[in-house]
């Protein structure tokens, strides 16, 4: 699968934004969409779980929908498989974030046009947030 065309220059001004909303975060420990935002919160970041199924993740509240999420999110980093990513990225857009960070693996080409078109600037796509973290710091 191919790659965004973001240099690290561009990646690491990402990871200056700090508050992170995670699309899909899980309660398993076992899962990348568990162990990868709780990394981030390790590392100082204000992760935000948005999941409907759970009320809290890592002692943190948990929200249904990125539009219950109070106050400004920077990223929306996303854990939903590609062919669920279009609604996520429809609800992303009313709440404008910086930048939605699409996980290693995941993919919609027509949703990712469809949130530049927007005035999204960036749509960073398969790529995981621990993995260039630890690469770039």
């Amino acid at each position: 699968m191919e790659r965004d065309s973001f240099t690290d220059d561009d990646i690491r001004k990402i990871y200056s934004l700090k508050n992170i909303a995670v699309v899909g975060m899980s309660k398993n420990p076992d899962k990348a969409a568990h162990y990868v935002p709780k990394y981030l919160i390790d590392n100082g970041y204000n992760v935000i779980p948005v999941n409907p199924t759970a009320t809290e993740i890592l002692d943190r509240k948990c929200y249904p929908s990125l539009l219950d999420v109070p106050g400004t999110v920077d990223v929306v980093d996303v854990f939903r498989p590609s062919d669920q990513v279009l609604p996520v990225i429809e609800e992303a857009i009313k709440i404008k974030p910086k930048v939605i960070w699409l996980q290693e693996g995941i993919h919609n080409e027509s949703a990712e046009n469809i949130a530049r078109q927007a005035g999204i600037p960036v749509v960073v796509f398969n790529r995981c947030m621990l993995a260039e973290h630890q690469r770039l710091f």
